[in-house]
Protein backbone atom coordinates (compact mmCIF):
# COMPACT_ATOMS: atom_id res chain seq x y z
CA UNK A 1 0.00 0.00 0.00
CA UNK A 2 1.47 3.38 -1.00
CA UNK A 3 1.36 6.52 1.09
CA UNK A 4 -1.62 8.68 0.32
CA UNK A 5 -2.59 12.26 1.05
CA UNK A 6 -6.06 13.71 1.33
CA UNK A 7 -7.58 17.07 2.13
CA UNK A 8 -10.08 17.10 4.95
CA UNK A 9 -12.06 19.71 6.84
CA UNK A 10 -12.99 19.58 10.50
CA UNK A 11 -15.59 21.90 12.01
CA UNK A 12 -14.66 24.06 15.00
CA UNK A 13 -15.89 27.16 16.81
CA UNK A 14 -14.90 29.59 14.04
CA UNK A 15 -15.95 27.27 11.22
CA UNK A 16 -13.96 24.91 9.06
CA UNK A 17 -10.41 23.82 9.84
CA UNK A 18 -8.57 23.08 6.61
CA UNK A 19 -6.32 20.01 7.02
CA UNK A 20 -4.22 17.60 5.06
CA UNK A 21 -4.07 14.01 6.27
CA UNK A 22 -1.25 11.73 5.15
CA UNK A 23 -1.40 7.97 5.54
CA UNK A 24 1.65 5.71 5.92
CA UNK A 25 2.38 2.86 3.55
CA UNK A 26 1.66 0.34 6.31
CA UNK A 27 -1.10 -0.26 8.82
CA UNK A 28 -1.01 2.87 11.06
CA UNK A 29 0.51 2.67 14.53
CA UNK A 30 -1.46 5.75 15.49
CA UNK A 31 -1.42 9.40 14.51
CA UNK A 32 0.44 12.69 14.80
CA UNK A 33 -0.98 16.21 14.98
CA UNK A 34 1.64 18.71 13.77
CA UNK A 35 1.01 22.44 14.29
CA UNK A 36 2.44 25.31 12.27
CA UNK A 37 4.07 28.68 13.09
CA UNK A 38 2.52 32.16 13.41
CA UNK A 39 -0.37 32.68 10.94
CA UNK A 40 0.32 36.41 10.56
CA UNK A 41 3.95 35.82 9.58
CA UNK A 42 3.47 33.30 6.80
CA UNK A 43 2.93 30.27 9.00
CA UNK A 44 0.99 27.45 7.35
CA UNK A 45 0.72 23.68 7.33
CA UNK A 46 3.24 23.41 4.45
CA UNK A 47 6.05 25.08 6.43
CA UNK A 48 9.26 23.06 5.96
CA UNK A 49 9.81 22.45 9.67
CA UNK A 50 6.22 21.21 10.00
CA UNK A 51 6.51 18.93 6.97
CA UNK A 52 9.87 17.62 8.22
CA UNK A 53 8.33 16.59 11.53
CA UNK A 54 5.29 15.15 9.76
CA UNK A 55 7.47 13.15 7.38
CA UNK A 56 9.35 11.58 10.30
CA UNK A 57 6.03 10.62 11.89
CA UNK A 58 4.72 9.24 8.62
CA UNK A 59 7.78 7.08 8.09
CA UNK A 60 7.43 5.77 11.62
CA UNK A 61 3.94 4.61 10.68
CA UNK A 62 1.73 7.38 12.03
CA UNK A 63 -1.09 9.10 10.20
CA UNK A 64 0.10 12.72 9.94
CA UNK A 65 -2.48 15.49 10.34
CA UNK A 66 -1.43 19.05 9.44
CA UNK A 67 -4.16 21.67 9.98
CA UNK A 68 -4.15 25.31 8.96
CA UNK A 69 -4.99 27.62 11.85
CA UNK A 70 -7.71 30.26 11.67
CA UNK A 71 -7.47 32.52 8.65
CA UNK A 72 -4.84 30.39 6.88
CA UNK A 73 -5.60 28.59 3.62
CA UNK A 74 -9.24 27.55 3.61
CA UNK A 75 -9.62 27.69 7.40
CA UNK A 76 -12.28 30.09 8.65
CA UNK A 77 -11.86 32.72 11.34
CA UNK A 78 -9.12 35.17 12.27
CA UNK A 79 -5.97 34.91 14.37
CA UNK A 80 -6.82 34.61 18.07
CA UNK A 81 -3.44 34.74 19.84
CA UNK A 82 -3.49 31.01 20.52
CA UNK A 83 -6.69 30.82 22.57
CA UNK A 84 -9.13 30.09 19.74
CA UNK A 85 -6.53 27.99 17.95
CA UNK A 86 -6.15 25.76 21.02
CA UNK A 87 -9.91 25.39 21.30
CA UNK A 88 -10.10 24.47 17.61
CA UNK A 89 -7.45 21.78 18.03
CA UNK A 90 -9.31 20.31 20.99
CA UNK A 91 -12.39 19.99 18.78
CA UNK A 92 -10.26 18.53 15.98
CA UNK A 93 -8.92 15.85 18.33
CA UNK A 94 -12.43 14.80 19.29
CA UNK A 95 -13.62 14.74 15.68
CA UNK A 96 -10.57 12.73 14.64
CA UNK A 97 -11.33 10.25 17.44
CA UNK A 98 -14.89 9.85 16.19
CA UNK A 99 -13.92 9.53 12.52
CA UNK A 100 -10.89 7.26 12.96
CA UNK A 101 -11.38 5.42 16.28
CA UNK A 102 -8.94 2.62 15.46
CA UNK A 103 -6.16 5.03 14.54
CA UNK A 104 -6.89 7.21 17.58
CA UNK A 105 -6.59 4.18 19.83
CA UNK A 106 -2.95 3.74 18.78
CA UNK A 107 0.04 5.90 19.59
CA UNK A 108 -0.51 9.65 19.54
CA UNK A 109 2.17 12.27 18.93
CA UNK A 110 1.52 16.00 19.34
CA UNK A 111 4.07 18.35 17.79
CA UNK A 112 4.41 22.05 17.12
CA UNK A 113 6.85 24.57 15.69
CA UNK A 114 7.22 28.15 16.97
CA UNK A 115 3.67 29.52 17.55
CA UNK A 116 2.48 25.94 17.14
CA UNK A 117 4.40 24.96 20.28
CA UNK A 118 2.23 27.25 22.37
CA UNK A 119 -0.94 25.72 20.99
CA UNK A 120 0.48 22.22 21.42
CA UNK A 121 1.56 22.75 25.03
CA UNK A 122 -1.76 24.30 25.99
CA UNK A 123 -3.71 21.62 24.14
CA UNK A 124 -1.75 18.96 26.03
CA UNK A 125 -2.65 20.68 29.29
CA UNK A 126 -6.31 21.04 28.30
CA UNK A 127 -6.55 17.29 27.82
CA UNK A 128 -5.61 16.47 31.40
CA UNK A 129 -8.01 13.94 32.82
CA UNK A 130 -8.59 12.42 29.39
CA UNK A 131 -6.51 10.84 26.66
CA UNK A 132 -3.24 12.77 26.36
CA UNK A 133 -0.60 12.33 23.65
CA UNK A 134 2.10 9.72 24.17
CA UNK A 135 4.76 12.19 23.03
CA UNK A 136 5.04 15.98 22.89
CA UNK A 137 7.53 17.52 20.46
CA UNK A 138 8.28 21.26 20.60
CA UNK A 139 10.63 22.83 18.04
CA UNK A 140 11.68 26.47 18.35
CA UNK A 141 9.41 26.87 21.38
CA UNK A 142 7.52 30.13 21.76
CA UNK A 143 5.13 28.76 24.38
CA UNK A 144 5.21 31.69 26.79
CA UNK A 145 4.57 34.31 24.11
CA UNK A 146 1.01 33.07 23.58
CA UNK A 147 0.23 31.35 26.86
CA UNK A 148 -3.23 32.09 28.29
CA UNK A 149 -3.52 29.26 30.83
CA UNK A 150 -1.42 27.24 33.23
CA UNK A 151 0.41 24.47 31.46
CA UNK A 152 1.93 21.16 32.46
CA UNK A 153 4.09 19.31 29.97
CA UNK A 154 5.51 15.80 30.40
CA UNK A 155 9.12 15.24 31.46
CA UNK A 156 9.71 13.26 28.27
CA UNK A 157 8.91 16.29 26.06
CA UNK A 158 11.34 16.64 23.16
CA UNK A 159 12.42 20.30 23.18
CA UNK A 160 14.59 21.27 20.20
CA UNK A 161 16.06 24.71 19.63
CA UNK A 162 18.50 26.34 17.25
CA UNK A 163 21.56 27.92 18.83
CA UNK A 164 21.33 30.90 16.47
CA UNK A 165 17.53 31.27 16.58
CA UNK A 166 16.86 34.87 15.53
CA UNK A 167 13.14 34.82 16.41
CA UNK A 168 13.04 33.04 19.76
CA UNK A 169 16.38 33.53 21.55
CA UNK A 170 17.99 30.46 23.04
CA UNK A 171 17.76 32.08 26.47
CA UNK A 172 13.97 32.17 26.16
CA UNK A 173 13.85 28.46 25.38
CA UNK A 174 16.15 27.78 28.33
CA UNK A 175 13.88 29.76 30.65
CA UNK A 176 10.90 27.70 29.53
CA UNK A 177 12.83 24.46 29.93
CA UNK A 178 14.06 25.46 33.38
CA UNK A 179 10.53 26.32 34.53
CA UNK A 180 9.28 22.89 33.51
CA UNK A 181 12.30 20.75 34.35
CA UNK A 182 12.97 19.80 30.72
CA UNK A 183 16.22 19.05 28.92
CA UNK A 184 16.89 21.05 25.74
CA UNK A 185 18.46 19.68 22.58
CA UNK A 186 20.36 22.56 20.98
CA UNK A 187 21.40 22.29 17.33
CA UNK A 188 24.61 24.32 16.87
CA UNK A 189 24.40 27.28 14.48
CA UNK A 190 20.79 26.46 13.59
CA UNK A 191 18.38 29.33 12.88
CA UNK A 192 14.73 29.53 13.89
CA UNK A 193 13.70 27.73 10.70
CA UNK A 194 16.53 25.19 11.00
CA UNK A 195 17.94 26.12 7.58
CA UNK A 196 20.44 23.46 6.59
CA UNK A 197 19.62 21.51 9.77
CA UNK A 198 16.29 19.95 8.87
CA UNK A 199 17.85 16.50 8.52
CA UNK A 200 19.19 16.82 12.06
CA UNK A 201 15.76 17.82 13.32
CA UNK A 202 14.20 14.90 11.49
CA UNK A 203 16.72 12.50 13.06
CA UNK A 204 15.92 13.82 16.55
CA UNK A 205 12.20 13.33 15.96
CA UNK A 206 12.82 9.81 14.65
CA UNK A 207 14.83 8.96 17.75
CA UNK A 208 12.01 10.19 19.99
CA UNK A 209 9.46 8.13 18.07
CA UNK A 210 11.58 5.01 18.36
CA UNK A 211 11.38 5.42 22.14
CA UNK A 212 7.58 5.21 22.18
Amino acid sequence: MAERKEAFEFEAEAGRVDCVIEWPDQSPRGWALVLHPHPLHGGARDNKVVTTIARACLQYGLVAVRPNFRGVGQSDGVFDQGKGETADMQVLVEQFRMRYPDVFAGQWVLAGFSFGTSVAAQLYSALQGGRQPDALILAGPAVERFRFRDIAVPEHTLLVHGEADEVVPLAEAMDFARAHGLPVTVIPDASHFFHGRLLTLRMLVQQRLQAL
